[in-house]
């Protein structure tokens, strides 16, 4: 029988693997595309919660069914470079994904800027510690948000753009959580879903931004995509705190085929 103690400890640790974050459609037909496509970024981008994880990708959690592997099936690029990890930020994108991009690149592909904020403890706090933590959680990542993300994705983009000078970039933002009001009868406030999303507002804006400084740079935003699809819908397209861990609050394999994919396709 669980103490109150290790009870505490096992809702933390469904909610540890959060991130602020149906059948697979049929894949289109190949089409050619020239040049190399380099996908960069996060868990979002890697396709934690969407299964099928490619072994060799370890702890990065690299899945066939994110949007970047579906995407290079359907386009066939001359040559194809899975860097994005579950858990990096710009940090770790300048320091360990950077390495195959070129002046061969032509397309290249990022989510980032959601584990900088701190994102995963946000919603910690929000399932354990009720709607008063939670907002002063969101409060301070979108504090850091606003006042310190852009320089740090500013820096992920310069080093892009300088190693793949010929390269057209996507940077994709994240959806919006939660419906609200939805129908889900339990779990964090409205008023704490509320304020999830308007972060998610915050970095998408802040994202940008710093996009906009970019000529060869598209910022492209999948809210819309998953409008209805959300957390506390009929049709949800991320997890809730599920198992395993780290798939709380990612998008299904359904939202990596229905909801980045075909915003990423429409921008590539």
């Amino acid at each position: 029988m669980r103490t109150p103690a290790s009870r505490r400890l096992l809702a933390g640790a469904l909610a540890a693997g959060a991130l602020i974050t149906g059948a697979l459609a049929a894949a289109p037909t190949a089409q050619a595309s020239t040049g190399g496509y380099v996908a960069l970024g996060d868990s979002y981008s890697s396709g934690v919660g969407s299964g099928s994880y490619i072994s060799s990708s370890g702890s990065c959690e690299r899945s066939t069914l994110a949007f970047p592997y579906l995407w290079q099936q359907a386009h066939s690029p001359s040559s194809f470079s899975f860097q994005a990890c579950s858990g990096a930020t710009t940090a770790d994108v300048l320091s360990g994904q950077l390495s195959t991009l070129s002046s061969s690149t032509s397309e290249v592909s990022i989510t980032i800027g959601g584990n900088d904020a701190g994102f995963s403890s946000t919603m910690e706090t929000c399932v354990l510690e009720g709607t008063s933590s939670c907002l002063s959680a969101v409060s301070s990542a979108e504090n850091f948000i606003n006042t310190q993300l852009g320089a740090k994705l500013d820096a992920v983009y310069s080093a892009i753009r300088s190693k793949a000078p010929n390269a057209h970039v996507v940077v994709l933002d994240y959806p919006h959580l939660y419906a609200v009001p939805g129908d889900c009868l339990f779990g964090i406030s409205d008023t704490s879903r509320s304020a999830i999303n308007g972060a998610a507002d915050d970095l998408a804006s802040v994202t940008a931004k710093e996009v906009a400084k970019y000529g060869n740079f598209t910022f492209a935003d999948v809210r819309g995509a998953f409008s209805g699809h959300e957390i506390c819908t009929d049709s949800e397209w991320l997890h809730s705190t599920t198992l395993p861990i780290d798939e709380s609050y990612h998008p299904t394999a359904a939202g990596q085929s229905g909801g980045y994919l075909p915003v990423f396709s429409a921008d590539a």
